[in-house]
């Protein structure tokens, strides 16, 4: 690449400050008439040094050895200097010397990434998600304690041993008491937040490599559990005199019959109402978790919640479609609740969501396509899961196909 710029590399004693006549080994660079100066820690006998040649004179071993090395330290200045032309942006010779000391990457740590990631992410992800990620490097940081024995270490130090080291301190965890063991799936989903942490100081040329290249995730594939159609019919008629419960039952069945997760009931308000191209009330609203749009048709069992609750005491002054709870509340509740209903399953609230993509659509014919819009899932793959355990729909659909081969 031509360019009008002048470069030259020097090296040059200082005699003045010779101690014992030995004196230090400098470097000079000048480019455009700037020049800077680098120590190379090394001393000479100012006799020995030629002025001319700019090496030592001798053909000793302590001569030959010092002399290679200035080669060494002049082919490599003059490569930082042919790179920085080639990426054809403005610089100068303190760059040049920058680089050559290493000193022109900042060296990012592990706890720098944290802070960086939270930061940019926390307008970004749900604050719950927010949560999980902290967690998740709470566990990071003790294994670094542990493997390292050190409260933080330098992104150089990731490599691919780092990342199988992790997922080893993860399996083998021993939690607290009263807490479980970490399964396989909750170790990869703290790996996957690793990963997507160490993605983004790889992008932002914090790292050099990426240690994930030949790392496989390993997912247990588990069916979700639902409530099957008698399940359902239980839960729905039950009969208490404990408002709370009664609340919760609401919730939950509302949730069974329009797939919307806690989170997003929670907000929905009379403005979410909103009649749709077939001139009948729809819920249209945005997922908390992911911002994704949802538009659901209400259906009649959806229909006669709202109404049950549009005057209430609990909903009149918030303008609330539904009343709220706290989600820790809820599950403890759904439990009493299936002990009541004689369901022997773990009932939380997110089986609700399951039911709906199971029991309530997928079993009665509604396309997989439309319960994935309607679940407000970004992937198809995501709604397969539901399909896949949908034996009464298998069943019907096997039995459809047996008639037509006949």
């Amino acid at each position: 690449m031509r360019t009008s710029s002048t470069f030259s590399v020097l090296f040059w004693v200082y005699g003045k400050r010779a101690v014992n006549n030995k004196a230090n080994i400098y470097v000079r660079l000048t480019q455009n008439g700037k020049r800077v100066n680098i120590s190379l820690k090394q001393k000479i006998e100012i006799t020995t040094w030629n002025e001319k040649t700019q090496r030592a004179n001798g053909t000793g071993k302590d001569s030959r050895i010092l002399n290679l090395y200035l080669n060494e330290v002049q082919s490599k200045i003059y490569r930082i200097y042919e790179d920085l032309q080639k990426e054809e942006k403005p610089f100068t010779s303190q760059m040049v010397k920058a680089r050559f000391l290493g000193e022109d990457k900042k060296r990012f740590s592990f706890q720098n990434l944290i802070d960086y990631y939270n930061e940019k992410m926390q307008h970004k992800l749900h604050k719950n998600t927010l949560g999980q990620y902290k967690t998740s490097q709470r566990y990071m940081l003790e294994y670094i304690i542990k493997e390292y024995k050190e409260t933080d270490i330098f992104l150089s130090k990731l490599d691919y041993s780092f990342v199988i080291g992790f997922e080893d301190f993860m399996r083998s965890y021993i939690p607290k008491p009263g807490h479980s063991k970490i399964g396989n799936n909750t170790a990869m989903k703290h790996i996957k937040r690793l990963r997507r942490m160490v993605t983004l100081a790889y992008r932002m040329e914090w790292l050099d490599r990426d240690p994930f290249i030949n790392f496989k995730m390993k997912i247990d594939k588990k069916e979700r559990e639902f409530l099957t159609s008698e399940e359902l019919k239980s839960v729905e008629d039950l009969s208490s005199s404990i408002e709370r419960l009664v609340v919760v039952k609401d919730l939950f069945v509302f949730s069974c019959y329009t797939g919307i997760s806690y989170s997003d009931i929670v907000k929905l308000t009379q403005d979410n109402i909103v009649i749709g191209i077939d001139g009948k009330p729809w819920i249209m609203a945005a997922r908390v978790k992911t911002g994704t749009p949802f538009k659901i048709p209400l259906l009649n069992q959806a229909q006669i919640l709202i109404d049950k609750y549009k005057d209430h005491l609990r909903t009149h002054s918030s303008r609330n479609l539904l009343p709220k709870l706290s989600n820790q509340k809820l599950n403890s509740y759904l439990k009493e609740i299936a002990d009541l209903c004689g369901v022997k399953k773990n009932l939380t609230f997110h089986m609700a969501r399951h039911t709906f993509a199971t029991t309530v659509t997928l079993s009665n014919g509604v396309p997989l396509e439309t319960v994935s819009k309607l679940l407000g899932h970004t992937k198809l793959s995501t709604t397969q899961i539901y399909a896949r355990v949908v034996e009464k729909k298998v069943s019907q659909d096997m039995a459809k196909l047996k008639s037509i081969l006949k």
